[in-house]
């Protein structure tokens, strides 16, 4: 079987979520689908001297620091620019060398689950992106961090459909084109940061699972992060018809809702990934 027919399949039993996928690669001698996973992951099965798996948390302890096999210099750059969604840590043995693979884990229930892939406030992105201050005040209206009614002075005669904030199609022309050509010109750097992240927890795999309870049953794809950063990165950067935009099948919105309702937020529908097929 090659790796284009490993890439999706339908299992029995549900194991949606993080800790049955971590028992089922420290189970990776007898479970099928561990070992096509592995096998996805070009490694040959016979070949392994051992899978561990291990669940990483939002926040990772420094005294925990070793089992992750990561170093305690690298641990506040980790922190940033690890994905905050569910991850698994497999370290590897083949003979005497060490492996390290880290998988996103996406479940959804139908095709039109959304799921959000990062969410920061504006200053936080300014930092990691370097844009100017005008596209971060911009931003920031439209997110709602700097309310409309308290700038009318740079809004000037724009009448906000939501007194909250203001959506990127009420801006000026100028604006627009420029908050756009931004996101053009750095999309690699964006859409790497939104779903791979950096440094040692960065993820070299996604992993979308989607469980049918009336068939118990999980189909699942897995597939490598340069693939799936050209698949929803790719496309078009344009405004959305709500007032929103688009980094190709990414989805840029103001959170809204609580917590953190003035942050930025990215969407992805994992199960689109699916489509790949």
């Amino acid at each position: 079987m090659d790796k284009k027919e490993l890439g999706s399949m339908t299992a029995k039993g549900g194991f949606a979520n993080e800790k049955s996928i971590c028992k089922k690669f420290n189970s990776w001698q007898n479970d099928i689908e561990a070992q096509e996973w592995l096998k996805i992951m070009s490694y040959t099965i016979d070949k392994l001297k051992s899978v561990k798996a291990i669940q990483v948390p939002t926040r990772i302890k420094k005294s925990d620091l070793s089992k992750f096999e990561i170093d305690e210099e690298e641990y506040e750059a980790l922190m940033k620019f690890k994905k905050a969604d569910a991850q698994i840590r497999i370290i590897i043995k083949i003979g005497n060398i060490l492996k390290i693979e880290n998988l996103s884990l996406k479940k959804a229930n139908s095709d039109a689950d959304y799921n959000q892939v990062d969410k920061r406030t504006i200053d936080s992105y300014q930092k990691m992106w370097g844009f100017d201050n005008e596209v971060a005040i911009w931003l920031k209206l439209f997110t709602g961090e700097l309310n409309p009614k308290l700038h009318s002075k740079l809004i000037g005669k724009i009448k906000p459909r939501d007194k909250r904030r203001l959506f990127v199609d009420e801006m000026p022309k100028e604006i627009q084109d420029k908050i756009i050509e931004f996101f053009k010109r750095n999309r690699i750097m964006v859409v790497s940061d939104i779903l791979k992240g950096r440094g040692g927890l960065s993820a070299n795999w996604m992993l979308v699972t989607r469980y049918n309870k009336s068939e118990n049953a999980t189909i699942w794809t897995l597939k490598d992060i340069n693939t799936v950063m050209n698949f929803f990165g790719g496309g078009d950067i344009v405004i959305s018809p709500k007032g929103s935009f688009y980094i190709g099948r990414i989805t840029a919105q103001r959170k809204g809702g609580t917590p953190d309702p003035t942050k930025l937020q990215f969407k992805i529908k994992p199960c689109d990934l699916f489509k790949l097929e």
